[in-house]
């Protein structure tokens, strides 16, 4: 995979972006690798080319709740391995991972929990997080070259959402979540958005009920985190607005490897 692109995008339900034009627009963006959370589908929604889009492989997580959450990695190379969840059962029923190895780097397809719904769910979030940083850092620490990418649900630094002194006792932008998003900074793990850009109003998600994103009033709460040893292979990494039918918006990463991994 000497040139590679990566995308990602929260669809807000699988079928329901298929009826917006999903499968024209893969076909348009050709990606190496996409990466899909929030599918909210069973095995027996899916058929033909959403079940397996021509060209590609795809994993699938299911949830054990129906119309819930799931994830999906497809990709045109078939991976050296590929895992669901990272070993804890508390948080693996929910379908919110793909763990994908290739010769180059370890990709992790992540849906993170929203917090919004209740304290209980807040707890469930916070505890989710630390249970994969100590699922990640292992991996980094033998030297691993991660990718993780997904909807993170939280902001993380005020440049990261259009009203951050309105959100600051929201989930999503509450400190004790951008704590945990310091924490993954500080280990070595680079926002590469932020690397290659500084620009305001840059966003990933807008409330579809105040009809937010017709005036950008949106937060960025999808990211690609890559390790530190990865960020030369980095040329680009990009937020895509323009593309409509989820409440999110796609994000992508360009890497580069010499002919030899």
């Amino acid at each position: 995979m000497k040139g590679t692109k990566i995308l990602c995008w929260n669809v807000n339900g699988i079928r329901s972006v298929a009826r917006k034009g999903f499968l024209e627009w893969l076909n348009k963006e050709s990606p190496d690798i996409l990466c899909l959370q929030e599918t909210k589908a069973s095995p027996e929604n899916l058929t033909g080319d959403l079940l397996a889009p021509p060209g590609y492989q795809v994993y699938w997580n299911y949830p054990e709740r129906k119309g819930y959450s799931g994830v999906a990695t497809l990709t045109k190379v078939k991976p050296l391995r590929a895992q669901n969840d990272f070993g804890v059962p508390t948080f693996d029923t929910e379908g919110r991972a793909i763990i994908s190895e290739y010769p180059e780097f370890t990709l992790l397809n992540i849906y993170f929990p929203n917090g919004k719904q209740s304290a209980e769910r807040l707890k469930y979030k916070l505890g989710f997080y630390e249970a994969f940083f100590d699922f990640l850092e292992p991996l980094r620490r033998k030297g691993g070259k991660l990718i993780v990418c997904g909807d993170v649900n939280t902001a993380h630094k005020e440049i990261d959402l259009a009203r951050p002194k309105e959100n600051e006792r929201i989930s999503g932008f509450l400190p004790i979540e951008r704590a945990w998003l310091d924490k993954l900074v500080t280990s070595g793990y680079v926002d590469t958005f932020r690397h290659f850009n500084k620009e305001p109003r840059q966003y990933t998600w807008w409330d579809m009920k105040s009809r937010a994103r017709e005036r950008n009033v949106g937060w960025r709460i999808d990211y690609f985190f890559v390790t530190e040893n990865l960020l030369s292979q980095v040329t680009r990494a990009y937020i895509m607005p323009e593309v409509i039918g989820s409440d999110h918006c796609p994000i992508g990463l360009t890497l580069e490897f010499d002919d030899k991994p």
